[in-house]
C-alpha cells in the first residue's frame, strides 16, 4: 500500500470534517449576507465549532472568503477549460474561460470585490491566498494554451495570458455594481482582448 493509498487517521478525518463545517458555514452565510455583514462567531456557530478552533483555519475573515471563494474559482476555472476545448476560435476560447470567471466572481457581487482585493493584497504567507495565486497561474495557464492555437502568437502566449487575466480582474472590480449585467462584464474583457490580439 503506497502512502497515498493509506486511509486519513481518524485525527486527519476530524480534522478535514471540521474544515468542510467551516467551508460549508462561511459558503452560506456569505451567499446570504456578502462577508462584510457575517462575523467570525456566526460561522463558528453555524460550523458547530469554537471560535477558537475555527482560527486555527483562518485568521481572518478575508482567509475565510479565500478558503470558500477558491473552491467556487477553481470549478470555475474547470468549466471555463472543458468549454473552450471545444472552441476552434481563439478569442471566444478566450472568452468560453473568462465568461465562468465571470459569473463566478458575480454571484454575490460584495464577496467577488473582497476576494479580488485580497487575492491582489492578501497575506502571501497565508495558504488560502497562495491557492488563490495558484487558481490565478492556473487560469492564465489555460489563456496561453489557447493562444497557443495561433502561431502568431506562440511567443507572447504567457504575456497575453497575464495582460487578459489583468483585464479580466480589473473589469470585474470595476464593474461592481449588481445592475451591470455578466453579459456587460463579459462584454466589456472581451473588447479589451480583441484591441490586445489586433496588435
Amino acid at each position: 500500500m503506497t502512502l497515498a493509498s493509506q486511509p486519513l487517521s481518524r485525527r486527519e478525518r476530524n480534522k478535514q470534517e471540521k474544515l468542510d463545517r467551516i467551508i460549508a458555514a462561511a459558503s452560506e452565510l456569505f451567499a446570504e449576507r456578502g462577508v462584510e455583514e457575517v462575523t467570525t462567531q456566526q460561522i463558528a456557530d453555524q460550523a458547530d465549532i469554537g471560535t477558537g478552533t475555527l482560527f486555527l483555519y483562518a485568521k481572518t475573515k478575508g482567509e475565510l472568503l479565500l478558503m470558500v471563494q477558491n473552491t467556487h474559482y477553481a470549478e470555475a476555472l474547470e468549466r471555463g477549460r472543458s468549454a473552450a476545448d471545444g472552441v476552434d476560435d481563439v478569442l471566444d476560447a478566450v472568452m468560453a474561460i473568462m465568461e465562468p470567471i465571470v459569473e463566478c466572481n458575480r454571484t454575490q457581487i460584495s464577496n467577488g470585490r473582497t476576494y479580488l482585493r485580497e487575492l491582489a493584497f492578501g497575506d502571501p504567507e497565508d495558504p488560502h491566498h497562495a491557492k488563490a495565486l495558484t487558481i490565478a497561474g492556473q487560469t492564465e495557464e489555460a489563456l496561453a494554451d489557447v493562444l497557443r492555437r495561433d502561431a502568431s502568437l506562440i511567443d507572447d502566449a504567457p504575456t497575453l495570458a497575464h495582460i487578459i487575466s489583468a483585464i479580466g480582474l480589473l473589469s470585474m472590480a470595476a464593474n461592481a455594481d449588481p445592475a451591470v449585467s455578466n453579459a456587460a462584464v463579459a462584454a466589456d474583457i472581451r473588447t479589451q482582448v480583441t484591441a490586445l490580439l489586433a496588435r
